[in-house]
């Protein structure tokens, strides 16, 4: 059994950049929540810097995101072709499905649906 590698500081900078990017956060905004410069965003993305536990999670919590999303090499190879479908969604239908993927039973999927559903009605 082959051990699983550890993730350098340029990929996990790698999944922050394209998770910011998908919900449509910039780099300023994203420093601000995290109480740094726009600069040092762009040296985490580009691994230039290692983000310590806390501004990982920090970002994770501002993106909507588990902290496992910047490690796990699963969630790539599972959704290769619907990441790139989402890239042309609107933002706010990406996050609704964003929100429907991590339900982690069917019946939360089920609620997320009927909520959808609902809210569809009201005028």
């Amino acid at each position: 059994m082959q051990a699983k590698k550890i993730k350098t500081s340029r990929e996990i900078g790698d999944n922050v950049k394209k998770k910011r990017r998908e919900i449509g956060i910039s780099q300023e905004e994203l420093a601000e929540k995290l109480g740094v410069t726009y600069q040092q965003v762009q040296r985490y993305e580009n691994g230039m810097n290692k983000l310590n536990v806390e501004n990982i999670q920090v970002i994770a919590d501002t993106l909507d995101v588990p902290v496992s999303y910047f490690f796990d090499n699963s969630r790539k190879e599972k959704n290769v072709v619907s990441e790139e479908v989402m890239s042309y969604l609107p933002v706010d239908e990406s996050r609704l499905l964003g929100y429907f993927r991590r339900a982690r039973t069917s019946n939360l999927k089920g609620l997320v649906l009927q909520v959808a559903k609902l809210t569809a009605r009201v005028k």
